[in-house]
């Protein structure tokens, strides 16, 4: 370029990233649980949108796509880590990793540590994205009944999480 003002996806780009950078940002921490994997999850998700000269986007579309990116990105990034996750018992653990407090096992955070990565996505889509059973499940690409036992059974961990003390109702027995 000769140094003018971006073009239509450059200044769309720019406009995504100054007004809904933070909600791709918290949007992508909900599924990962680290501020460092969220902003790298955000940053791969940018420049595999914008990295290829597209079409011209609206910012409605391009930050649909770029969601979808992150979401793919965190999911194909959990199942390249299955080997991580078959020995991480054997490594050290922080001391801040299980609750310790009252207050920590109410946290939310923590309890999404406690999800598979299905359970997680479908979770952050339905309570933070807003998204019915169909939706979610046209967005992982699973049927509507997998979006349901994910959640459901997400839910029931976080219940269990959030309140260790109190038995939880098992369907499944």
């Amino acid at each position: 370029m000769n140094g003018s003002a971006p073009s239509g996806w450059q200044q769309v780009a720019a406009t995504l990233v100054e007004e809904r950078g933070d909600a791709l940002l918290r949007y992508a921490y909900l599924l990962c649980g680290s501020r460092d994997d969220a902003a790298d999850l955000v940053q791969d998700a940018l420049v595999r949108t914008f990295g290829r000269t597209r079409g011209d986007f609206t910012l409605p579309a391009a930050e649909a796509y770029v969601r979808r990116a992150v979401l793919n990105g965190f999911l194909d990034g959990t199942r390249r880590s299955t080997k991580w996750r078959s020995v991480q018992h054997l490594a050290a653990r922080d001391e801040d990793a299980h609750p310790s407090s009252a207050d920590d096992r109410l946290d939310l955070e923590g309890g999404l540590r406690h999800l598979s990565p299905r359970e997680r996505a479908c979770v952050v889509l339905r309570y933070y994205e807003d998204l019915k059973v169909d939706d979610i499940a046209d967005r992982l690409g699973i049927s509507p009944g997998a979006v349901k036992r994910y959640l459901s059974d997400a839910l029931g961990k976080l219940a269990a999480t959030m309140n260790p003390g109190e038995p939880t109702l098992d369907h499944r027995s």
